[in-house]
């Protein structure tokens, strides 16, 4: 089942085909050798990812993220945080695109991923913070808020991740992709498409791309679960962790801009 989120595509398929591979080494046999076979009784050396895996890297990455968000917000001059920030985007951009195509499982690449992101999260969180204060809580509190209603929905499946509700949730997200973009070439040229610009319609668009992001945990959520069902490695972890944070880094900058909007 594919994924919104584009964490979840060729890494997700990688990592099951590199299981199903272990048993034997890099490549199966081609003609079975009951002399060569592998013993029933000798332990395996490949260890399959287990839910704790997940929490325990979605947990590390997300401590990083707010750790380096707090160090560029209390510790750098304003300046040179708003500095820090276009790069760190840029970068951030670059290296999740890099992680997402590329299918790279690795501490390494989502720490490091992390770590840029949280550089810009905390700059442009002490400017929101700077104009409303006490947004940045608000949004925070928001995030974490919807990110743990959406763990109990798939729970309990009350909004149950179907091949429909997939390709219903990918178009609406393409959609609303599409229409940010438009009206940022948009205001490069004078003109105001009101998505962004606080009014009533800027309000009512935000909350309709928060609802998209909220909804892209589900289908995060049940891939993650997909993977330890189909016994993909330990290691894969860290790839899902990726995922999870940037849905929820979306979500959050979602959230923060509608209560900025409502501040106004």
């Amino acid at each position: 089942m594919a994924s919104s989120n584009p964490a979840f595509g060729r890494g997700y398929a990688r990592a099951i085909n590199t299981s199903q591979q272990g048993a034997w080494g890099e490549t199966a046999p081609t003609q079975y050798d009951p002399y060569n076979a592998p013993s029933p009784y000798a332990r395996s050396t490949v260890r399959y990812m287990t839910m704790d895996d997940v929490v325990t890297k979605t947990g590390v990455s997300f401590l990083v993220t707010v750790l380096a968000a707090a160090a560029t917000w209390g510790l750098l001059p304003q300046n040179v945080a708003l500095g820090l920030a276009l790069p760190a985007a840029l970068v951030g951009l670059v290296l999740g695109l890099v992680i997402a195509f590329k299918a790279i499982a690795s501490p390494a690449a989502t720490l490091g991923y992390a770590a840029v992101q949280g550089v810009f999260l905390g700059a442009i969180s002490e400017v929101f913070n700077q104009y409303f204060p006490g947004v940045v809580v608000q949004a925070v509190i928001g995030t974490f808020g919807v990110f743990a209603g959406m763990l109990v929905v798939y729970k309990t499946g009350a909004i149950r991740v179907t091949p429909k509700f997939t390709r219903w949730l990918l178009g609406a997200m393409i959609g609303a992709i599409v229409l940010m973009a438009v009206n940022l070439i948009a205001s490069l040229f004078g003109l105001n498409l009101h998505l962004r610009d606080g009014s009533n319609f800027a309000i009512l668009f935000s909350i309709v791309v928060i609802r998209i992001a909220a909804l892209s945990l589900l289908l995060d959520f049940d891939m993650a679960d997909e993977a330890i069902r189909r016994g993909a490695p330990a290691r894969f972890a860290w790839y899902v962790a990726f995922g999870l944070l940037v849905t929820v880094i979306w979500l959050y900058l979602e959230i923060l801009r509608l209560l900025s909007y409502l501040r106004q």
